[in-house]
């Protein structure tokens, strides 16, 4: 009795090592036949590829239209953006005051006006120092300076207005210092009634670009939408002719055993190398695009410097890798729509 239950566990003893070895075997097999079958889908869909090469150029080339005019979207966007912003650092509001205003008096209107906090820094000249401003700023000229001897100099210093330059934090908004210039007993007793402040030089300029900006992103975008549906349907009408004429051989497929997984993956592989391809090219458009025009836009007072720093570092492969993948989702989702079209039919 005893002998036999020793017989019975070494006899279960065996059988679990053969189940684990069969397992393991199977499990090698498994992994082995995924493989094949991955490497055989690729295979199949490159040879879809060359098989419908103009359909699948066309596709290529709408699709690398959509990732440009999306890169031009984006980078027009923050070009405007940053150069509206750029314009609004360099605004300085100048208020001018009564000539031979004294520094001890520029020194009070300066304290009256930084207590504001929307006053990022203030300067102020008096007319001497104005003048000699004005010296610097003709240096070429001979013709005006040989005609400023003593009197006229005298005379110049005593029409020239003291100024106040004041640089703040919020171009948009200026209703605080309005009020101060306009209601502080000091500022109305010095201030110049001919010259008035400039609070509205360059806001103009400042508002057409930003509003350039908007213009620019929103029809981009219009723009990119438009395209991603011409891609989206081109892909998916060469993935619908693909199909068609292969229709037997899916047929075939079906019969043998193969599974919707396979049947849809060469198509999907077709989709993503138009998806690459387009990623790559748009890529490569896009930046040498911008590396010609950017020195343009630079000498037009346009700030590229944003874009330029990313384009010039090694964030450059993560552009490249944003086309590449945006291309191949664009592609994998036109395809798998058209393939499941099919395979809901069928």
């Amino acid at each position: 009795m005893v002998e036999e239950q020793m017989s019975k566990t070494a006899k279960e003893k065996k059988l679990k090592k053969i189940s684990k070895k069969s397992l393991r075997t199977m499990q090698k097999n498994r992994t082995r036949h995924v493989v094949r079958e991955k490497v055989r889908i690729v295979k199949y869909g490159t040879k879809g590829f060359g098989r419908n090469i103009w359909l699948s150029t066309a596709a290529t080339i709408v699709m690398a239209i959509t990732l440009i005019i999306l890169f031009v979207t984006i980078v027009a966007s923050v070009i405007l953006t940053n150069t509206a912003e750029m314009m609004k650092d360099k605004i300085d509001i100048t208020i001018y005051f009564k000539p031979n205003t004294t520094r001890e008096v520029l020194d009070k209107l300066t304290a009256t006006i930084s207590a504001d906090s929307n006053v990022k820094s203030v300067e102020t000249s008096t007319s001497e120092e104005e003048y000699k401003k004005f010296l610097i700023e003709n240096e070429a000229s001979d013709e005006i300076l040989n005609i400023l001897d003593e009197d006229m100099t005298k005379m110049m210093i005593d029409k020239m207005q003291a100024t106040m330059r004041i640089k703040v934090y919020n171009v948009d908004d200026l209703s605080s210092i309005k009020a101060i210039v306009d209601d502080g007993e000091l500022f109305r007793q010095y201030t110049d009634k001919e010259k008035v402040p400039t609070y509205d030089v360059n806001r103009a300029e400042i508002a057409t670009i930003t509003s350039w900006a908007k213009i620019a992103r929103t029809g981009g975008i219009v723009l990119a939408a438009v395209f991603l549906v011409i891609s989206i349907l081109i892909i998916f009408s060469t993935i619908r002719m693909a199909i068609f004429s292969r229709r037997e051989e899916i047929y075939m497929m079906k019969l043998v055993g193969a599974d919707k997984g396979f049947i849809r993956g060469p198509f999907l592989v077709e989709a993503e190398i138009c998806g690459i391809i387009a990623g790559l090219s748009a890529g490569a458009v896009s930046y040498f695009g911008f590396k010609f025009l950017a020195p343009k836009l630079t000498n037009y007072g346009i700030d590229v410097s944003s874009i330029t720093s990313i384009l010039e570092s090694n964030k450059l492969i993560l552009v490249f890798l944003a086309f590449v993948v945006i291309g191949v989702i664009i592609g994998r989702v036109s395809a798998r729509l058209a393939v499941s079209k099919y395979l809901h039919k069928t």
